[in-house]
Formats: structure tokens, C-alpha cells, sequence
């Protein structure tokens, strides 16, 4: 027989909610600050609910929603989110090389890692990643995590994704193959002509700076005078490594960059000594995906009129966040602070607190209204306008750096035939088995990149077998939509195969001629007189 509980024990017991229900009522009486209420609401939670209570869950969700109410920028990850998050600027890892937000339990794409397995196929910044290997990860509420689980796995594996693509009416097949992940963020540094070189970064990390310098100093030895650097898709990372790099470009004191906060003085980010490349000209090639860091080294470029910005206005994010770490590893990214270019602009676009699905649809918005096609579909409020600091030129804030030359989106090479080809990942797999089955004459043939790039070419054998390749992938031949795409295919192969015979900037080399900001890029600074005539801002 059972011991019975002493009556005592019992009463205290039946007696403890009231008492803690008592406390409560007698707590909610009074007047409470934000910081206790929150910490009685957990408590009620905690002591009152039906169902055992997961506290750590709670806080988290917690904290998720009231950094909703801010910004679109501030955000809260977990201890793996954090490190998913950094690793991209600090260190190594593997998977399909994607940068992505959970925005309304969709997994949205915010940059490929360049060179990585995602951009090989041809997943693209604002793409919807819908489901992988036929495991629904949009609108179910998966945690980063688990998605992260699903799309990473080991080298040379595959992952089968289906993705929303604006404009397109049905979700896009992906295969994408599994790979180690480069984390360079310097991708491509070569001499467009023998005069010009160009360099492109991919993000503002830890070591670019660093990377920067090598790959000027390599150019400075092949003749360079004049630079095109191209930031173009670039999302941004460290403020500091961003100004560094502009530091290299301006005089002792000269502005780069401040920011400002009701909560602390300005703080002014200037030139610390004269910079190694203070006479050539300047063009840095933009487009709506460049943002944050990116934003800074054009604006801070134009704002001193250091040079010129081409291509389409900017994404247009002007807060800075500043990372809180947990002793957990998790961590809160909190916006602080606003960054001002140089003549005093603040390029964050405009947002609703807590609109963070609206604030995404900007870019829908900017290509509804024709701005990818047409500078005369951008408007500025007069209010907007600032001065730069030499010349006097206009510029206006309020939304991303407007390019001093525009270049439309090109199209004419593109065909849903082509878009296939890319998506399922042919061209990919092709060039690679002609690559593994041809290396040793490839070798011995182009000695160097230069060789290569010189004579290679894409022989009508080669098309068919790509197109053979395509049919036995499911991609259904459509001659008409080829003839309109022959001409990009041809050119794209070529930069893969390069590519996969010396490195990530050799596709570059080959596939930029089919980049009208470049090629705009390219010849802007080679006229010297329009250089001039633009950056002293004459019409």
C-alpha cells in the first residue's frame, strides 16, 4: 500500500497556482515596465499552460517577433544559423553555395556563391527554392537549420530543388551537384585591354582588402593605368573591409563614409593616409543587386568624384547592424545605425516597420515600372538631392546609387530553351565530361589562359553534343529559341571549360563579353573625353 501524501503537501499543492495566480494578478495591477512584462508573460506561460512548455522555444520566437516590428534588416539566427551566416566571410564549408533569408516560409535566394555548384546551374539572386529532393521546404515552417540540412551533404552528391522564378509560370527543375564552396571573394582579376584591368569581388569579407591589393598589384605589373571594378551582384559583408579598399583610391582625409544614430554622435570613416592609386580613372560596374558594402565603395567613388558608376541604380540598403553574440552561440543582428555617403545621402530605400514582404518587393516593382530597361523610369524627389564634393555634380539619396551611365538588361540572347539548358544543369555537366575527356589534349594545346581564350573554339560538334546531352536531360530541342541563344551557348561553354581548366576569373575573361555593363564599362574608359565630360558633370 502507498504512502498518502501528508495533508499538508497536498494543500500546498492545490494552493501553489492560486498563490502564483494571485502574484500575477496582483503584479498585472501594477505599472510595469516592457522588460518585467515580458518576463511575466514567459513566467505565466511557463507555470500555467496546458502542455509541457519548451521556454528556450518561446524566447526565441519571442525575440524573432519583435525584431519583425523594426526593420527588415534586423534578425535573430541560432547558434547553427550564426554559423551558417558567417562562414561565407570567415572561414570554409560546403554545400550547393547559396546565401538565402526565410522570408514568410519561403526560402528566398539572396546571392550565389560565385564559382559555386547553385551558380553553375544557374540559380539566381531572388529565387525561390520551393522544395529539395521532393521535401517541401516553403510554407511549412522549417527552421534554417533544417533547411540547411537538407540542401547541404557531402562532395559530389546531388540535391534535386524546384524553384519559383518571377515571370516564369511554372517552378524551374534544378540539379545541382554538391562541391566544396570557394570562399574567395576576390573572383576575377585580369587586363581587359592592355591599359585597363579589372577586378571583381564577389562580397566584402575579412580578407578582401587583402585579396584587393594582391590582384592591383599583379595588374600594375602587366601595364595597368585605369581600373574597372565590378561589384555587380555584390550583397555587401563588413563595412570596414569596404572602406579599406576605397582608402586605396583617395587622399589623406578625404570622406569615405559616416554613420549616424539618435543613440550616438556620428562617426566619420576617412581616408588614413594617401591612397596607391590616386590619378587613374575609375569605372565601378553596379546593378540592382549591388547593396550595403558595395553601395559604399560606389557612393563614397562618386560622391568624391573619384570616378564613375555604370550600369542599373543599386539595391539600395543604407543601415548598418551590429552583431550581439549569445554565450550560446546564437546572435541578434541589430540595426544601429544609418550610413551617409560622403555629399550626405542616405541611399537606405524607403520601409515600413515590420513590412519586410513589401520591402522585398521592390525590385518587383522597379522592373514593373521599366527601370531595367529605361534610366527615365528612375524619379528622385528634389528633396533627395545632394551635391558631390569636387565638381558639384547631382545625386540624389533615398534609394541605391544612381550609375552615371546607365545600361539597360539585355535580352536578346536569352530563350526559355537556353534558360533549361542552364537550369538542368547541361552545359555544366557537359563541358565538365569534355574537359575529363579531353584534358591531356587540352593541356598540351593552350599552354596558358591566354592561349586558350585566343584560339579555343566551339566546334559545331560540340553544340550537337550539348544538345544531345539536353534531349537525354529532358530539355526538348526548339531550333528557333537555339539560333536565338547560339550565340550566348557558345560563348557560355567556352568560359565553363576555361573555367575548368585554370580558374574562377577565367570564366569571367569569356563570359563578360556578353555583359553590356561591361562592355559599356570597357569603352567609357577608354574615351577619355567622356570620362571627363561626365564626371565634371556636363550634359
Amino acid at each position: 500500500m502507498k504512502n498518502k501524501p501528508h495533508p499538508s503537501t497536498v494543500m500546498k499543492r492545490l494552493l501553489t497556482p492560486v498563490v502564483l495566480a494571485i502574484t500575477f494578478i496582483s503584479i498585472a495591477a501594477q505599472s510595469l515596465t516592457p522588460d518585467q512584462k515580458l518576463r511575466y508573460a514567459e513566467g505565466i506561460i511557463e507555470n500555467f499552460y496546458v502542455d509541457t512548455v519548451n521556454t528556450d522555444k518561446i524566447v526565441e520566437e519571442a525575440i524573432i517577433a519583435m525584431l519583425k516590428t523594426l526593420d527588415p534588416h534586423s534578425s535573430y539566427s541560432s547558434p547553427q544559423e550564426t554559423k551558417e551566416l558567417t562562414e561565407p566571410l570567415n572561414g570554409n564549408f560546403s554545400g550547393i553555395g547559396i546565401q538565402f533569408n526565410m522570408l514568410q516560409d519561403t526560402l528566398y535566394v539572396i546571392q550565389t556563391t560565385s564559382g559555386g555548384p547553385s551558380e553553375r546551374v544557374g540559380i539566381l539572386a531572388g529565387d525561390r527554392i520551393i522544395s529539395a529532393n521532393d521535401t517541401t521546404i516553403s510554407g511549412v515552417k522549417m527552421k534554417n537549420a533544417d533547411v540547411i540540412k537538407r540542401l547541404r551533404g557531402p562532395k559530389g552528391s546531388t540535391v534535386d530543388v524546384k524553384v519559383l522564378r518571377r515571370g516564369e509560370p511554372e517552378p524551374i527543375e534544378f540539379r545541382i551537384t554538391r562541391d566544396d564552396i570557394p570562399i574567395y571573394s576576390v573572383d576575377a582579376s585580369y587586363m581587359a585591354d592592355p591599359t585597363t584591368g579589372y577586378i571583381r569581388i564577389s562580397r566584402f569579407a575579412t580578407e578582401t582588402p587583402e585579396e584587393f591589393i594582391k590582384a592591383f598589384a599583379g595588374l600594375k605589373k602587366k601595364g595597368m593605368k585605369n581600373l574597372i571594378i565590378d561589384v555587380e551582384s555584390n550583397g555587401g559583408g563588413y563595412l570596414n573591409a569596404a572602406t579599406q579598399l576605397v582608402n586605396g583610391f583617395l587622399r589623406n582625409g578625404d570622406l569615405i563614409v559616416y554613420t549616424d544614430s539618435p543613440r550616438s554622435n556620428p562617426y566619420y570613416f576617412r581616408a588614413q593616409d594617401d591612397g596607391h592609386f590616386l590619378d587613374g580613372r575609375i569605372v565601378v560596374m553596379v546593378n540592382q543587386y549591388s547593396a550595403s558594402a558595395s553601395e559604399i565603395l560606389a557612393g563614397a567613388l562618386q560622391d568624391n568624384d573619384r570616378g564613375l558608376i555604370v550600369g542599373r541604380r543599386t539595391f539600395g540598403k543604407g543601415l548598418v547592424q551590429r552583431p550581439f553574440p549569445f554565450p550560446d552561440g546564437s546572435m541578434i543582428r541589430l540595426t544601429v545605425s544609418r550610413y551617409y555617403t560622403p555629399s550626405g545621402r542616405c541611399i537606405q530605400k524607403p520601409y515600413e516597420e515590420g513590412e519586410e514582404s513589401d520591402y522585398r518587393e521592390d525590385l518587383k516593382r522597379r522592373y514593373e515600372a521599366g527601370e531595367y530597361m529605361s534610366a527615365d523610369s528612375v524619379h528622385f524627389a528634389d528633396s533627395l538631392k545632394c551635391t558631390t564634393l569636387r565638381n558639384g555634380r547631382t545625386v540624389y539619396g533615398g534609394g541605391g546609387i544612381m550609375p552615371d551611365l546607365f545600361v539597360p538588361i539585355d535580352t536578346t540572347g536569352y530563350s526559355n530553351y537556353y534558360r533549361d539548358l542552364v537550369a538542368k544543369g547541361v552545359i555544366n555537366r557537359y563541358c565538365i565530361d569534355y574537359v575529363d575527356n579531353n584534358r591531356k589534349e587540352l593541356n598540351k594545346l593552350y599552354r596558358n589562359e591566354d592561349s586558350f581564350i585566343r584560339v579555343f573554339d566551339v566546334t559545331p560538334e560540340m553544340m550537337q553534343g550539348m544538345i544531345n546531352l539536353g534531349t537525354k536531360e529532358g530539355v526538348t530541342y526548339n531550333e528557333e529559341q537555339f539560333l536565338t541563344s547560339e550565340s550566348t551557348i557558345r560563348t557560355i561553354i567556352k568560359a565553363v571549360i576555361a573555367r575548368d581548366l585554370f580558374e574562377t576569373g577565367s570564366y569571367y575573361r569569356v563570359a563578360n563579353a556578353l555583359n553590356p555593363v561591361y562592355n559599356e564599362a570597357l569603352r567609357l574608359i577608354n574615351d577619355e573625353d567622356e570620362y571627363n565630360r561626365l564626371l565634371s558633370g556636363q550634359k
